[in-house]
């Protein structure tokens, strides 16, 4: 079940007919936290682009014509050219749009470590909570220290810096901070504070929020705990 005023939200903002000559369109879905990856990188560089949501529960002939692998949002469709992949996507705006403030670290090995901690974001964070989720007992209690501990790992390699990338806003940053808009509902079915577990890292989503390109881009998180609940509840009707 969608929200269809922060739909309209982002289509009103996003939508307008692309005129210049870099025609660009996002197949998303406005609770994605891998979409919201996309929409800051966009938002950062300054990109006009046309802003297609998607009913994952019935998928556009678009999406599957551009995403056939898969099938998955988010898919950036640059003048007729699909790009799959989140990270690879907020790679590739930086690459095009070098105009702006880069989102990558000009060092190699920094831009190395970016994207490991990216790649280990992907494959540890969304998995593990969807485990949590679905678990009870003793099982649910063994989910949720995992997750916990992934976050505590994150803030970690934080440390003490305002940004991952330092005194600079980048990648890294804006490959977790989609998931602050969910962390209510991760402490919700947890039954944790994210603050009390990670005050450093909750205080780095805070400063990230202070920028329009991430606070424009993140839904509210009420609101998508609303719709995970209307999620589960139709997830187990179905079963």
């Amino acid at each position: 079940m969608r929200n269809s005023s922060l739909v309209h939200k982002f289509s009103w903002v996003f939508s307008d007919p692309v005129t210049m000559a870099d025609k660009v369109v996002l197949l998303d879905t406005w609770a994605s936290m891998f979409g919201m990856r996309v929409r800051i990188a966009l938002a950062e560089k300054g990109v006009q682009y046309e802003y297609k949501e998607e009913d994952l529960r019935n998928k556009s002939p678009l999406l599957l014509q551009m995403n056939p692998i898969h099938k998955k949002i988010p898919v950036l469709i640059h003048n007729g050219k699909p790009l799959c992949e989140s990270a690879i996507i907020v790679q590739y705006i930086d690459d095009v749009w070098s105009d702006k403030a880069p989102l990558m670290p000009s060092d190699p090995y920094e831009r190395a470590q970016a994207r490991f901690w990216v790649d280990y974001i992907d494959k540890k964070v969304y998995d593990t909570w969807r485990k949590m989720w679905r678990s009870k007992g003793e099982e649910h209690e063994e989910r949720k220290q995992e997750f916990i501990s992934i976050f505590k790992q994150l803030e970690e390699t934080l440390s003490d810096k305002a940004y991952y990338g330092g005194d600079k806003f980048g990648f890294l940053d804006i490959g977790l901070v989609p998931f602050y808009s969910w962390f209510y509902t991760f402490e919700t079915y947890g039954n944790f504070k994210m603050e009390a577990e990670c005050p450093k890292l909750v205080a780095w989503a805070k400063r990230c929020m202070q920028r329009e390109a991430v606070s424009t881009s993140l839904p509210d998180e009420k609101v998508v705990y609303d719709y995970v609940v209307a999620m589960k509840k139709r997830i187990d009707s179905e079963k």
